[in-house]
């Protein structure tokens, strides 16, 4: 009999975060009170105001409408994301937060957050096994002191 070193891979779906999306309508929402608020003046604090508002409202409707997509890391430490073979696949962690980086067969850069309401603990779980396995099968992980 004999035995595999192949891990299982790690599969999931990238969705918009509601939680993003609501801080963002917060931010835009909260940006031109502390605008209006400073000590600018008024004649330049009203625009930046409008300004920041329509910003906050375009950025979480961008968040909002971000297609779905199927990620998939392999044992061997390739990624696909929606089924096709992607470049520099990155993990990086922020405390619960996941930031996903990739490029495309084109070579145009992609980035993603994955927040704790998109992505369940067991997987957020997996998909950091999954990278560490991917980080150090490259030579790419952190380094013993």
């Amino acid at each position: 009999m004999r035995s595999s070193n192949a891990s299982a891979p790690c599969r999931f779906e990238l969705r918009p975060s509601r939680w993003l999306v609501g801080a963002l309508l917060a931010l835009a929402v909260l940006a031109p009170f502390s605008t209006l608020q400073s000590e600018m003046p008024r004649r330049y604090a009203w625009p930046l105001a409008l300004l920041a508002f329509a910003a906050g409202l375009w950025l979480a409707r961008r968040e909002w409408r971000a297609p779905r997509r199927s990620v998939t890391i392999d044992g061997e430490g390739g990624a696909t994301v929606d089924g096709v073979a992607v470049e520099a696949f990155r993990v990086d962690w922020r405390g619960p937060l996941a930031f996903l980086s990739w490029r495309d067969p084109a070579g145009r850069p992609h980035r993603r957050s994955l927040w704790p309401d998109t992505l369940p603990a067991p997987l957020r779980r997996e998909l950091r096994l999954a990278a560490d396995r991917r980080d150090a099968g490259r030579g790419d992980g952190p380094m013993a002191p």
